[in-house]
């Protein structure tokens, strides 16, 4: 009965996995397709002959190196100060005593059921009386602090026995000290997470920089795709050729360093 039941649960998860990863494989498939293998109905599987020749042109269409070169900047830029500004936060609501610690903290828990879109007027207008619209500067500002990031380091330090704090303080380490040397690198995995999950939040954001942006050297990949709409219609198999370009870094990534994800997440849940 134990063997069927796990027999059961992994064909399960490899189905679910399957379902999961079919709209990469398609995309991926469409975009070596031609324009009348796209549009065939019922769809064809396998294309007759590859089509390299659609990223050839999804790379003369847009400058895809420009937005590139971008993505790059903005991803670095917001991974390296939320991962400051996350540290910090977490060690203050898990280790320092100051007056409302908890109720600061569940308030900006409870901020996190405000969805980002409703505060895209408020930022908008921040960034353009501070005159830094059109900048890459706009695009990394909304994005280098979560408090679902401090939310799960707080908890993984939390997980941190009080004897390794108050053993470091007795030999005469300070909080920073403290944080630096010896909390930081027990939270790897924690860090690892965050930085993962904020690398692709950041890569992937379309609607914030199609409003703070106005040019062309200013935007990321995601815009880029918006280069193969026009009004006499949508060629798929040129804009699945450009969406794969854009999805793959990401990819690649998550498949590389899944497991910290998982684990961090997993840690960061176990105690608050």
């Amino acid at each position: 009965m134990k063997t069927f039941r796990l027999i059961l649960i992994y064909c399960l998860l490899i189905i679910g996995g399957l379902i999961m990863a079919f709209p990469f494989f398609w995309m991926f498939i469409s975009s070596l397709k031609t324009a009348a293998e796209v549009n065939t109905t019922p769809p064809t599987f396998w294309p007759q002959r590859l089509m390299f020749e659609n990223y050839v042109y999804a790379f003369s269409k847009a400058p895809f190196l420009t937005y590139f070169k971008n993505s790059l900047i903005v991803v670095g830029s917001s991974v390296s100060l939320t991962m400051l500004t996350t540290i910090l936060a977490a060690f203050a609501f898990s280790r320092l005593k100051f007056p409302g610690r908890d109720f600061i903290f569940s308030a900006s828990v409870g901020m996190m059921m405000v969805p980002f879109e409703m505060l895209i007027i408020t930022n908008y207008t921040t960034i353009v009386k501070i005159g830094l619209m059109d900048t890459l500067t706009d695009l990394i500002l909304p994005f280098t602090s979560s408090i679902f990031y401090t939310y799960i380091l707080r908890n993984f330090f939390f997980s941190v026995p009080d004897s390794i704090y108050w053993s470091a303080r007795v030999d005469g380490a300070t909080n920073w000290r403290y944080l630096w040397r010896i909390m930081v690198p027990m939270a790897k995995p924690a860090l690892a997470t965050i930085a993962l999950l904020n690398a692709i939040v950041s890569w992937n954001s379309f609607l914030w920089p199609l409003i703070a942006t106005n040019t062309t050297a200013k935007r990321t990949l995601p815009f880029g795709l918006y280069a193969f709409m026009s009004a006499s219609g949508i060629r798929y198999e040129r804009l699945m050729a450009a969406a794969t370009i854009v999805v793959v870094p990401m990819i690649i990534l998550f498949i590389l360093f899944r497991r910290y994800i998982v684990e961090g997440v997993s840690r960061g849940g176990l105690k608050g």
